[in-house]
């Protein structure tokens, strides 16, 4: 029977409580429970029952019997002795945790406690101490959370090895919990990986419950998408542990992913379920919470915003009843935001704390100082406005600025993009020149003012990639034998997951380029004959802010909406052309579609802008489509230099930093590419110094050896860029993929990199403009200039083109103008000049 009660209480603390229920009936029934008097023969037969019962109670409950959970906690009550007295109490904190109850809860766990020490039940003290944890993060006592755990592994540590194995899981569970409160997710990332090790071993049931944790990081980190596969992978299996409490907190946390996401009738549809799952459960606490969300996805739909602001008034007096202080502060601001929105500005008014608390998590100061900045602009005070917008975004910043990893980086959260959007519109109509420019700079690329850091090469993670590689080149094999290898392709997605995943863990360092100034701006463009375009998106309205000259001015360009449409038809054009003999009819219908689409993106984005541009080179800080647009086919632009730059701020940046004049180059070309040894042939000349690697001699180890801090490097390969996975976008040479991670152990970047490859200038583009790419990864690291193509390039003639870029280059001529000058005689190659000529 010990047995029996042992094994039921390892089933269900590792979270199969199916199991740990079959288990705890039957010793239940060799104990010949429920009884109210013990058998004279058996002393010992108190405390056995005692515990029994408790277990008992906690399986019924988290089956969903709450009611019949309570009535057998009810009968130890009658049993138990004072030695077991503690045991019962921290029985009942469970049962009353699961059904909401957390006041009741602590009271429970806190009469435990010290009654436990007593009784010498460490193992029993060292869970309650995990459990009153937990409810001291659903509170916001985050210092008090990190105290219980602390003692839970100062108990774990006189523990046998098995227990103290389990304990130390939990706890390091426990911690990450409450370091995504405090916002260090690389930490909280790794207390969950600690974590998983035990339970992949010994707690199977406890990964999908490890993984809705880890999405709350992803999402608080500003990658929903991320958080949302977690998800949905947890989501399957709770039916099967029948995990209900867990189940539903995961259905939240989903809604909750996709309302960072943009998708409000999909987080009304999670939120709904998880509400009915825990009123079914008997838990008004998280139906509470599950109520809030429903609220957060109609204001964010733009639905029932009066019944919104009502609701969630009342919704926040009830969660300050609960305990919950955290989300009844986001209901109050809920319930201002909603009052703005209808021009109760007075009631709003009444609804914002007058200073943030402390210890509120960054959600709740993000919230509120986008509350207050949307009652800024409601009441004509644009100051308030952009203090409340600035102070917002300084506060996300310092909390970007503990990630190490670009992936984190880049993910900004949604909050963040709404005070950047705040800011920009009080700008705008505001009008001013400077204060545009700060805040179109203040809104986009962000992650550039970040040091780079190099991600930890652990051993796991240095297996994890030669597996990939080789891989790689497995299943390339496969397509050009016409064989394709899907069980290499599934596990190539594995390993991607989890070398990105490691990589989050990476610690970030302090912002380190400041914002740039206008007059700076200014004074850079007029000592290099350039003009600047900074594009920008207002409520479906395109705009673009001309700097040339020290004349700056703002000119409106009609919907956004019409560039999409030419965008995608050139791509697809371009693809269609390139290294394909195609019938001279429908070559020349292409061709015309070509000429059609430049056209009509030329005459949006430039013809407004010619005579403010005249003859001067420009530089173009292009937003969300725009980063796709070969700029140089346009004819406002073709044969003029163009430079590509996130932000002004890292244009800025990247003259300022010192030019490397020595190290040899590196020329490369890479596998499967029919001219690529011709081509780099054809370059070693002009560079007597360089290392050329080709052949079997062009393998990834040599080639990042060399390219490590060299001066020019050049590559002739394939190339393909991954957008669901953009840090795995490569390059193909001789012994697999040279990636987009690659890049990133770099000790020092390559000042300037040619890739003679197709779509690697491609990128993803998250909010707030954040790039993501294989180009990317270089400028992030440091690169001064990036020459990549955004669309398929046909490597017959790129060879002319790159011969003629790096004759003009070795000369001594400027990136962006070599590049110009060579493309003249192949007016459909898609190469563009990023970074900083």
């Amino acid at each position: 029977m010990r047995d029996l009660h042992r094994r039921a209480v390892a089933a269900t603390n590792n979270g199969q409580p199916v199991v740990g229920g079959r288990l705890i009936r039957s010793a239940a029934r060799l104990l010949g429970l429920p009884a109210t008097q013990p058998p004279p023969e058996w002393p010992a037969w108190t405390d056995l029952a005692t515990r029994v019962l408790g277990t008992y109670a906690a399986v019924e409950t988290a089956l969903g019997n709450s009611a019949r959970g309570l009535a057998l906690l009810d009968e130890a009550d009658v049993l138990v002795s004072d030695a077991g007295r503690g045991i019962l109490r921290q029985q009942r904190g469970l049962v009353l945790i699961l059904i909401g109850r957390m006041d009741e809860a602590l009271v429970c766990f806190d009469e435990a406690i010290p009654l436990l020490r007593q009784a010498g039940e460490f193992v029993v003290l060292a869970r309650t101490l995990l459990n009153r944890a937990m409810l001291h993060q659903y509170a916001g006592r985050v210092r008090l959370a990190l105290a219980d755990l602390d003692q839970c592994e100062q108990i774990g540590a006189g523990q046998p090895e098995e227990d103290l194995a389990r304990i130390f899981a939990k706890a390091a569970h426990g911690r990450g919990q409450a370091r995504v409160l405090t916002g260090d997710i690389p930490g909280a990332l790794r207390d969950f990986d600690a974590a998983s090790g035990f339970y992949a071993e010994q707690s199977v049931g406890m990964l999908p419950v490890l993984a809705v944790d880890k999405a709350r990081a992803l999402l608080a980190a500003g990658l929903p998408q991320e958080a949302a596969a977690e998800l949905d992978a947890a989501l399957e299996q709770f039916p099967r542990s029948r995990m209900n409490q867990e189940h539903a907190e995961a259905e939240l946390t989903r809604a909750l992913a996709a309302l960072a996401s943009g998708d409000p009738a999909t987080a009304r549809s999670w939120a709904g379920r998880a509400e009915r799952r825990f009123r079914r459960r008997g838990n008004e606490t998280w139906a509470a919470v599950a109520q809030l969300t429903v609220l957060r996805a109609d204001f964010a739909a733009g639905r029932r915003i009066a019944r919104v602001a009502a609701e969630a008034t009342a919704l926040a007096d009830r969660l300050t009843a609960l305990g919950l202080r955290n989300d009844a502060e986001i209901a109050a601001l809920l319930a201002a935001r909603a009052r703005i929105a209808l021009g109760d500005l007075d009631g709003a008014r009444a609804g914002i704390a007058p200073r943030d608390r402390r210890a509120a998590p960054l959600e709740n100061r993000l919230v509120r100082r986008l509350a207050l900045a949307e009652l800024g602009a409601a009441s004509g005070d644009r100051r308030v406005t952009f203090a409340n917008a600035r102070a917002g975004l300084t506060q996300l910043e310092r909390h970007r600025g503990r990630f190490g990893s670009i992936d984190l980086q880049t993910g900004t959260t949604s909050l963040g993009k709404e005070l950047a959007d705040a800011g920009l519109a009080a700008a705008l109509a505001q009008r001013s020149p400077g204060v545009v420019f700060r805040w179109l700079d203040r809104s986009r690329a962000q992650a550039f003012r970040f040091r780079p850091v190099r991600p930890p090469a652990d051993p796991e993670t240095v297996d994890a990639v030669a597996e990939l590689r080789y891989l790689s080149m497995q299943i390339r094999a496969g397509e050009l034998s016409g064989k394709p290898d899907a069980h290499a392709v599934k596990r190539c997605a594995a390993l991607e997951r989890e070398i990105r995943a490691k990589g989050w863990q990476a610690e970030g360092t302090d912002v380190d380029h400041p914002e740039a100034k206008l007059r700076e701006i200014g004074d850079e463009l007029a000592e290099t004959g350039s003009a600047m375009v900074c594009f920008l998106a207002d409520h479906g309205a395109l705009c673009a802010q001309v700097i040339a000259n020290h004349r700056v001015a703002l000119i409106e360009l009609g919907p956004a909406s019409a560039v999409a449409e030419p965008v995608a038809r050139l791509h697809s054009d371009l693809d269609a052309l390139c290294g394909r003999q195609l019938p001279p009819r429908l070559d020349q219908v292409i061709r015309r579609s070509v000429r059609t689409q430049v056209t009509a993106l030329d005459s949006i984005l430039l013809a407004p802008l010619a005579s403010r541009l005249g003859d001067l080179d420009v530089v173009v800080v292009p937003t969300g489509a725009l980063s796709a647009i070969p700029w140089g086919l346009l004819p406002t632009l073709h044969g003029r230099p163009v430079t590509v730059t996130p932000s002004s701020s890292a244009w800025l940046d990247a003259g300022r930093r010192p030019r490397r004049a020595a190290g040899a180059p590196l020329l490369v070309a890479g596998s499967d590419l029919t001219h690529a040894e011709t081509e780099v042939s054809s370059l070693a000349p002009l560079y007597p110094e360089a290392e050329v690697l080709t052949g079997a001699d062009a393998t990834v180890s040599a080639t990042l050896k060399a390219f490590d801090g060299c001066r020019l490097a050049h590559f002739a390969a394939h190339g393909h860029h991954e957008q669901e996975n953009v840090l795995f976008s490569r390059l193909n040479l001789a012994d697999g993929p040279l990636m987009a991670y690659d890049v990133q152990q770099l000790s020092t970047a390559p000042e300037q990199v040619v890739l003679s490859s197709c779509d690697v200038g491609q990128a993803v583009v998250r909010a707030g403009d954040e790039v993501l790419g294989f180009t990317a990864a270089l400028l992030y690291g440091g690169s001064r200039t990036v020459v990549s193509s955004v669309a398929r390039v046909d490597d017959r003639t790129a060879g002319g083109v790159m011969l003629a870029y790096h004759r003009a280059l070795s000369a001594g001529t400027p990136p962006a103008r070599a590049l110009a000058d060579a493309a003249r005689a192949e007016p459909l190659m898609p190469f563009v000049c990023f970074g900083r000529s």
